[in-house]
């Protein structure tokens, strides 16, 4: 059944993006279908993770017994980033770096809007999904075509 396979490469999306086309090559999808459940994938994972990140937060804040350092390696990494690119940065850096889940919570530390994490996400969600899933079907074609 197709959806089941569907279904796999959105949540091999939703983990790493990368696995999504590379799970759609492997489960024998066309290469468009890929694409199109690869951006579903990491579409959903973004919108959870944004519309359910503040309460998240809440929750680990109540349940942490002592307040963090203000700024460790991985904070000032990220403050960094966010200073030298902004929400377009990050929403072009989340499908190659970042993970779906962690580009979103970059963007939502940030207190980017709702809507901007999800257009933003969306048009590099979009953009990388295609490139990604045409490279990895390329090099596969590439790879016969050398005789590996």
């Amino acid at each position: 059944m197709p959806f089941e396979k569907y279904l796999a490469v959105m949540l091999a999306t939703a983990i790493k993006f990368l696995n999504g086309p590379i799970a759609g090559l492997l489960l024998g999808l066309t290469w468009w279908e890929t694409a199109i459940c690869t951006i579903i994938g990491m579409m959903l994972t973004v919108s959870i993770i944004a519309f359910l990140g503040t309460h998240i937060s809440s929750m680990l804040q109540r349940y942490r017994k002592a307040t963090p350092k203000r700024f460790n390696r991985r904070t000032r990494v990220a403050v960094k980033v966010w200073q030298k690119v902004g929400i377009w940065g990050i929403a072009c850096l989340t499908p190659l770096f970042f993970t779906p889940i962690g580009g979103t919570l970059l963007a939502l530390s940030f207190r980017v809007s709702l809507i901007r994490i999800l257009l933003t996400m969306l048009l590099f969600a979009v953009f990388w999904g295609i490139v990604l899933t045409l490279g990895v079907y390329q090099l596969v074609q590439l790879k016969a075509l050398i005789g590996w």
